[in-house]
Formats: structure tokens, C-alpha cells, sequence
């Protein structure tokens, strides 16, 4: 799928999606980051704004990226009529020709799942490295199909944490994987449907 292909896609996804007026984080990101102080984060793969403005509303400063320019753009809004433009900057990037620029505290890839031709171990590789020490990777991936997701292959296959960990190719005496598990929870769906979902969620913290 080439980029202009890409674009239109998850252009598509986005706009066929009503625009929140205050979108929910994604639940393991609050789970997992309220507790650390605030720093520089890099949110890739942003969608509809929920973890920025979370972050952001915490005290992060969120560079948040998407492929999608309709997300990037509600994104943009939605930090300025939250009084927090001053914390977030939306950025359009394909990941597979550009990356943010920067260092961070933590990099956080929520479903970072796509029909594009999307190396994403080489994506999370170089997030690792835009980490500063003591800065945390967090993926967290889908380990089950949702009712209302926009992928229903029923063939589709998940990789456990410790599969994409090993995947990205990290060197141990530089990262250390803090948590690879696979939790189960209810999730709400975008036209309020529940369903038991299970999530892949994999912390790796460079230690040098």
C-alpha cells in the first residue's frame, strides 16, 4: 500500500468516526503511567487524541504522531479548545519514510495495527532509541478481534509480548523488559458496544 493509499485509508477510519469533544485515553496507558513523573513523551499512532490529552492534562509534553491528517488536524483542535496547546504537537508522519524528531521519557504505541506494508519492529526499534535512560517503551497490541474492529480476518494472528519484544531486537545490556503479559478486560467499542478483549502489553525501560 503506498502512502497516498495509506492516507486515504485511515483518513477514511477517521472521518467515519464522529469527533469527540473529549476522548478516553486508552485504559493500560492510564494503568501503567499514572504513577511516573511527567516528562517528554512520544504518542505514535495517536487516533482520535484521548492518551495525548490525558498525558498532556498530567503534565507531559506530547508530541503525538498519526498517519491520518484528519486525526492529526482534530487532534490540533482538540488541544487548543482544551487549553493545552502549549503541551501537545500533532505531527503527520508515515512511519515508514519519517520519524519525530527528539528524546524522550516514554514512547507509547497503542494498537499500532495497520493494512500498510508497515515495518513495525524496525518502528519500535528506533522508538527505543529516541528513549532517554530510564525511559520506558510501552506497547500495548491487541491479542483478540473486537466486534467493532476494522480488521475481522478471522485468520489473524497476535504475537505474544515476548515474540515482539524479541522482534524489535533489543540489546539486553541496554533494555531491559520490565512486563510481557496478556490481561483481559471489557472494553467499549466507538458505538457503545462491550465486549471481553484481551491486550499484549509489553514495558521495555533502557537502563544505559
Amino acid at each position: 500500500m503506498s502512502t497516498t493509499d495509506a492516507i486515504t485509508f485511515w483518513d477514511g477510519v477517521h472521518a467515519a468516526r464522529p469527533a469527540a469533544g473529549d476522548p478516553r485515553p486508552n485504559v493500560r496507558l492510564t494503568e501503567i503511567l499514572a504513577d511516573l513523573p511527567p516528562g517528554d513523551v512520544l504518542d505514535l499512532g495517536c487516533g482520535a487524541g484521548g492518551d495525548a490529552l490525558w498525558l498532556a492534562r498530567r503534565g507531559w509534553r506530547v508530541t503525538a504522531v498519526d498517519v491520518s491528517s484528519v486525526a492529526v488536524e482534530r487532534l490540533t483542535s482538540l488541544a487548543v479548545s482544551h487549553g493545552l496547546a502549549d503541551r501537545i504537537a500533532a505531527q503527520r508522519h508515515d512511519l515508514r519514510e519519517s520519524f519525530p524528531e527528539g528524546a524522550f521519557d516514554a514512547v507509547c504505541a497503542h494498537y499500532l495495527h495497520t493494512p500498510l506494508d508497515l515495518d513495525r519492529a524496525a518502528v519500535l526499534h528506533r522508538a527505543a532509541h529516541a528513549l532517554r535512560p530510564g525511559g520506558r517503551l510501552l506497547v500495548v497490541d491487541h491479542g483478540s478481534t473486537a466486534p467493532w474492529s476494522w480488521d475481522q480476518d478471522p485468520d489473524i494472528r497476535y504475537p505474544a509480548p515476548r515474540e515482539v519484544a524479541a522482534g524489535i531486537g533489543l540489546d539486553p545490556a541496554a533494555w531491559t523488559v520490565e512486563r510481557a503479559d496478556s490481561p483481559r478486560r471489557v472494553a467499549t467499542g466507538p458505538d457503545g458496544r462491550t465486549a471481553e478483549v484481551t491486550d499484549h502489553v509489553l514495558i521495555v525501560r533502557r537502563t544505559a
